[in-house]
Formats: C-alpha cells, structure tokens, sequence
C-alpha cells in the first residue's frame, strides 16, 4: 500500500483524539483514509490468530465507512464478525464474548456531519492514544503493509438478541412492576436497541424520536445540552410517566429527567445503581471520578462498599476497575461502567438498573433519588484561556491558605470541608473545566463566583 500524503497526516494529527477518531465526513475523513486506518487497526490491535468485530450507527456514511474498515483488516489477513446496526455498548459487549478487538463507527453525539471510529482490544480493552491509537495513526499514515497473502473472511452475525438478554440478567426482573417511562432516542441508536432489551418485560416505554436517522431531525443526540431534553421533560410531564431517558447516539450514555421534567445528575443516578448493585455485592468497591457529587462516595461507603476516585475518562476508568476488581464505576458525564459487561460502559444496563429500583420503591424517579440529593452542584463550566497550567497554578496559590486539602490527580481539587472545586485542563482545547459542590445554593454561587474571579484574574 503506497505511503500515506503530507495532507493525510495533517488530518490524521487532527482526527485521531485522546479516546477514539473523529472528523469530518469526507472533508477530514473519507473512505479511503478509513480503510488505510482499518489496516493499520489490524495490525495493532489483534493478536496472531485474533479478529476484529465491528459494529456502525444510523449515520448515512457509517455502511460505507464499515465496508472501508473491513477491506483495511481483511487485507492484513483478519477475520471480522460484523454484527451491524449496534450501540456501542453492545460492539464492547461483542468484543468481550467474542474475544476480538473491535470497531464502532459513530460519531455518538457530534452533529452530523461528522462521524467517527471508537476502538477496543479483544475484551472490550480500551484503546487510548498512548495505548494504541497513536500507533494506528503513524501506521495509517505510512500507508500499511503490503498487505497478507490470504485475505480475511467477512461474516455478518446478529447479536442483539445475546446482547438483550445479557443487559436483563444486570437486573432480578421478577422485581419489576409496571413501569412508564419515556425514552428519547433522538433519532440515534436506542431506538434499535431498547425495544428488544424490554420485550417482554412490564416496562410501558412512550418512545420519542425511535426512527433511525443520522441527520437528527429533531434535535441533536447529545443529552448534556439543556435544550435538547425540552422534547422529553414536556412528554414526562404531559403524560405522568415515572421518569424520562435520554440516550445519547450511539446509546452509550443515558440521562434522566423525573416526572416533574427536572433534569437528574448523573451522580445521583450512579449512586442509585450503586446502591442496588452492592445489595448483591456486599463489601464490593465501586468507583467515582473526582467530579462525582460527594454524595457517591457517601453513599457507597453507607451501603457497606469501598469507594474509589479516579480521574475521568475510561482508559483510566477501565484501568482502575481491572486493578481494584470494582463492580461499577460512575463518572459525572453519564458513562456507568460495569465490571460483569467487560468493565465497559453501559447507557442501556444503567437504564434497566434505575427502573428496577423505581420498580421496587414504587415511586417515581423525584421520590427515589430524594434521599441522595443532599448537595448543590454547578454542572461543568468550560473557561477559555491561553494557558490552562498556568491559570490553574494560579487559582492553587489564591485558594492555598484556605484549603482543607487540595491534590492535582487531575487538574486541581480544593477541599474547603463544606465545599469544594476541581479546575482541570481540556485534552483537546485551550479551555479549563470548572466543577463546583456546596452544600446550598448560596454556598455553590459564592463560591463558583469567587473561582471564576481567580481565574479571570489569572488570565489579564
């Protein structure tokens, strides 16, 4: 295969991210530089005598991205499962029973037009750029090998049904009891997925936005911005369901909103399934990233298990849960990791989680997570500046006198004993991420005003 261009490792430089490739279709990234990077993913990513599975989204360009990535790893002389139309979640549950490395392409929830390619090893194993990516990258940039003397066979295998039943068996559905829910798949893959993980279970679903269409024709898959659950709170709220989902699109993510239409932070649904997963797992550890609510770790430790905090983001999740032997971890993002689901995360498994415990409370979400709702949070605030080191070296020294205890696992944590703050640098931009808990609204305003003065003082 003749080597790549100067242009082509421009834009490989600029695609290939810290977790996964993403870009633009056909501007940035086409089906000729895809096939070059299913070449190069073949040969970093299997083992002698492995495979690769590979699954794709809704997106108009996901077919022909799956049939360039395919040609790229059967031209190295693997094998691929492809199991088609899939979330991810259900390509790392693929990857883990099948013992293959795997493909997801999605741009989960980037408008569009883009799209993109999330990669693992065998075992739903998560590949970084220091773990892989970057490799793939300089090898597609060199254009691959010559190829292998046999070409790799393609099978085409259906594995929603095994998926389905694994994500039930997270769950004792003889707890169930008539649920309504409304899901928003917002046109994205949980509109493939869900109807065949609750077939047959007492769970009433009011689907919203269940067509599969990559061009998102009623709003963007992406349930952090506000406006896109306005479609959902108005149906919870018009129809008296129990609680709203919404997924994100490639559903590896889910949020919520309770019956009033009140968004719920992803802390208080991961310590809702903390909760419920260690009654079956006494004593069992359970991860949260510095950015969780305190209340995750409250609750862990109250149910009898072991917190642990990690940095965000699932390679260091992953890592950690593998090295701890945790049962589930929590980030504040919406991902919910598993450690019986290959320790990847989950949007749908978190979902059944949460229902069950709707179920066996016989209330709606507002009354369950009521108990756990003990602290007022700030939600991410993204600051630009120019040096994102230096301005948080400088709100550590403003903050240093008063801090209880502070650490810099990632970016900055200050412990003011009733309060606290962490200020970390973006991986990808020149931007600071400010999150900030209280145990009022008064508190969580004086306090996120005073940090965004320091920082606005760092940067003149």
């Amino acid at each position: 295969m003749a080597g790549a261009s100067a242009i082509d490792r421009d834009i490989l430089d600029r695609v290939v991210k810290a977790y996964d490739i993403r870009g633009l279709v056909d501007d940035e990234l086409g089906v000729r530089l895809v096939r070059q990077l299913g070449a190069a993913a073949a040969t970093v990513l299997v083992e002698p005598g492995g495979r690769f599975v590979i699954g794709r989204d809704m997106r108009p360009s996901s077919p022909a991205w799956v049939d360039a990535f395919v040609d790229g790893v059967t031209a190295e002389g693997v094998d691929v499962v492809d199991i088609g139309l899939a979330s991810t979640d259900q390509l790392y549950y693929a990857s883990g029973v099948l013992g293959a490395a795997g493909a997801m392409i999605t741009a989960s929830h980037n408008p569009p037009t883009y799209n993109g390619i999330k990669l693992c090893r065998a075992g739903a194993v998560p590949v970084a750029i220091d773990s892989g990516l970057a490799d793939i990258r300089d090898r597609a940039t060199a254009g691959g090998s010559a190829g292998a003397a046999v070409t790799g066979e393609r099978e085409h295998r259906d594995l929603l049904p095994d998926f389905a039943a694994h994500a039930r068996s997270f769950i004792d559905t003889s707890l169930l009891r008539q649920v309504s829910v409304a899901v928003d798949a917002g046109n994205g893959m949980a509109g493939h997925i869900w109807p065949a993980v609750v077939e047959g279970l007492p769970i009433d679903t009011t689907p919203l936005y269940f067509e599969l269409d990559g061009t998102f024709p009623n709003h963007p898959a992406n349930p952090l911005d506000p406006a896109n659950l306005e479609d959902l709170q108005a149906e919870v709220v018009a129809g008296g369901q129990a609680l709203g989902l919404a997924f994100d699109g490639d559903a590896d993510r889910v949020f919520a909103v309770d019956e009033h239409g009140a968004s719920v932070s992803s802390s208080l649904i991961g310590a809702v399934v903390a909760d419920r997963l260690l009654l079956r797992h006494p004593g069992a550890t359970v991860l949260h990233n510095l950015i969780c609510s305190r209340t995750v770790p409250e609750t862990i430790r109250h149910a009898g298990g072991q917190p642990v905090r990690t940095r965000v983001g699932h390679s260091f999740i992953k890592e950690r849960m593998a090295a701890t032997g945790a049962i589930f971890a929590v980030e504040h993002s919406g991902h919910f990791y598993f450690r019986d689901n290959f320790r990847a995360d989950s949007g749908i498994i978190t979902a059944l989680v949460l229902l069950e415990a709707i179920a066996v409370a016989d209330a709606p979400l507002s009354e369950v997570v009521a108990p756990y709702d003990r602290y007022r949070g700030s939600g991410e605030l993204n600051l630009d500046v120019a040096d994102p080191q230096g301005t948080i070296d400088a709100v550590a020294a403003a903050f240093a006198d008063r801090a209880v205890a502070h650490d810099t696992e990632d970016g900055l944590t200050v412990d003011l004993d009733d309060r606290w703050f962490n200020l970390r640098p973006s991986n990808t931009e020149p931007v600071v991420r400010l999150n900030v808990e209280a145990a009022n609204a008064h508190d969580l305003e004086e306090l996120t005003a005073e940090v965004l003065a320091s920082v606005d003082a760092a940067t003149r």
